[in-house]
């Protein structure tokens, strides 16, 4: 268990909660539960209805789909975002690699504190935004990949 201090501070590191102020921040702090999960556990499934964003205090999750790991995720990490935000289902899982601890917001909490503070929505739309740029820069970096390979082959025929 984290005391009022140490969540604070950790929150006040979470990029998308930077910028915001101390007084807001002890709120938010406060409202949000500390999650323990073992190893190995799945914390939720792609698919699955969610409405709540998640921030690792300690530990490793991985995200994954399918059978395809996507990304690992430490310490002041979030993940779950975007079920804040839409009524879609999880676009991934997130299984835990060693036992964690996570701070979780739900959608109700956001919402009361987007209405005393909009600054925090900007800021994860920053957040949002970063991750569909970081997104759009892998699946360039395949397609250039996949066209060499391709003239490669090509080449190889012709010749």
């Amino acid at each position: 268990m984290l005391t009022s201090v140490e969540r604070l501070l950790f929150v006040r590191g979470v990029p998308i909660f930077q910028e915001l102020r101390d007084d807001f921040l002890v709120r938010l702090a406060s409202v949000m539960d500390e999650l323990s999960f073992p190893a190995h556990h799945t914390i939720f499934t792609e698919g699955q209805e969610g409405r709540s964003l998640y921030i690792v205090v300690s530990g490793r999750v991985r995200v994954h789909f399918g059978g395809r790991d996507l990304a690992h995720l430490e310490q002041g990490a979030t993940f779950g975002e975007m079920s804040l935000f839409d009524a879609e289902p999880r676009s991934a899982s997130i299984t835990t690699l060693e036992p964690c601890e996570c701070l979780m917001l739900t959608q109700l909490q956001l919402y009361d504190a987007i209405d005393e503070t909009p600054g925090i929505a900007v800021n994860i739309i920053r957040l949002l935004s970063r991750r569909i740029r970081e997104l759009n820069n892998k699946i360039n970096v395949y397609k250039v990949e996949n066209q060499e390979a391709d003239l490669s082959k090509a080449g190889n025929l012709g010749g």
